[in-house]
């Protein structure tokens, strides 16, 4: 077996084989590396939460009916759905674009924006949504089109991704994420894409709660790369996260999103002077900090609504306002309802979910 770049170190202190260098390195401070991971700090702080898969296998000459919406199946918070191409190729229409999938393609609508999929032009219409069976489901449902030669096999449902209720992420964000992943060579996404559909083909105990994991973690992969391809020269949310200035300064809010931010303290530890970084924050993120602040304690508040049973006053008290009055006139500007019935339809939506 090759042993380039392997080394362990005994207690002497002299190397011994088997260990890869990297693991016995030091790592990067705390704060370094909580700056340069701005995206984690969002999706622990507002998880994905609960999603539905199902394998749409059509053959010959198709075209998929653009009315029903995957996001119809979820209700109408934070549905993200998804096509991930596992066999063949098909065309994507959404809004005056068509794309071209191929295998191994993923496809992400953060917004739940209609589309249309098919092969060929004129093909007879499917509605596979129209056609799953009633849930709860033990196995992954697997729906088959027409009897002729060019399978496509895609992986479709939706997750949900309350983190897009945050103003400056959904800002950031397009109607359709697409990753390629055919040509890449071997790579874990790759191979994550291969486990799903081993999963569908073999099912196994614990296969659903399997392919729930297996798509928080593409869907993840499909936003640090839409991180890592977005240009310095960008604005917007993820052009923030790869500025070193500012993302040190949102990890900092991310990390204590109560406490009390002076602009003074922010901008030191950003390295900027205060007027510096007031104009950093408003030419990439089109926002001032302590807005930015706001923002996120509401987004942090939704969460907090629909996730417990704390009083209202409690929830407004944690994001920073002094009165009930004026969270509920400052939440309902952001979310478009009153804490009150933001809560209702949060549990209405986790109830339905459970009866699933």
């Amino acid at each position: 077996m090759p042993k380039v770049g392997r080394s362990r170190r005994n207690r002497g202190g002299a190397s011994l084989p088997g260990t890869p260098n990297k693991l016995i390195e030091s790592p990067p401070p705390a704060e370094e590396a909580r700056a340069a991971d701005v995206l984690s700090g969002v999706l622990q702080a507002v998880r994905l939460s609960g999603s539905l898969q199902f394998c749409f296998a059509p053959t010959g000459v198709w075209r998929t009916d653009a009315s029903p919406s995957l996001a119809s199946l979820a209700g109408p918070e934070d549905a993200t759905p998804f096509h991930i191409v596992v066999q063949g190729r098909c065309w994507l229409k959404i809004e005056d674009r068509v794309v071209d999938l191929d295998e191994g393609d993923v496809v992400v609508f953060p917004f739940g924006t209609g589309h249309q999929l098919g092969v060929g032009q004129d093909g007879p219409l499917v509605a596979p949504i129209n056609d799953l069976p009633p849930r709860p489901w033990r196995e992954v449902p697997v729906l088959r089109y027409g009897d002729g030669e060019g399978p496509v096999r895609l992986l479709c449902g939706y997750l949900k991704f309350a983190a897009a209720r945050f103003r400056p992420l959904r800002d950031a964000l397009p109607t359709m994420l697409h990753v390629r992943t055919r040509g890449d060579g071997p790579s874990w996404l790759g191979a994550a894409i291969a486990q799903i559909v081993a999963e569908v083909d073999q099912p196994r105990p614990g296969g659903l709660s399997v392919l729930e994991r297996l798509t928080e973690i593409i869907f993840i992969e499909v936003l640090r790369r839409r991180v890592a391809a977005t240009p310095a020269e960008a604005r917007g949310w993820l052009a923030a996260t790869a500025n070193p200035a500012l993302a040190r300064c949102l990890a900092l809010i991310h990390a204590e999103p109560s406490r009390d931010w002076s602009l003074g303290e922010l901008a030191a530890a950003a390295g900027l002077s205060r007027s510096a970084m007031s104009e950093r924050f408003d030419s990439v993120l089109g926002t001032s900090p302590m807005r930015y602040i706001r923002d996120w304690r509401l987004c942090l508040a939704g969460v907090a609504l629909g996730a417990s049973d704390r009083a209202v006053a409690t929830i407004a008290s944690e994001a920073g306002y002094a009165s009930e009055a004026a969270f509920n006139r400052a939440f309902t500007r952001a979310q478009g309802v009153p804490p009150a019935a933001w809560r209702k339809l949060a549990r209405q939506s986790g109830a339905s979910a459970r009866e699933e």
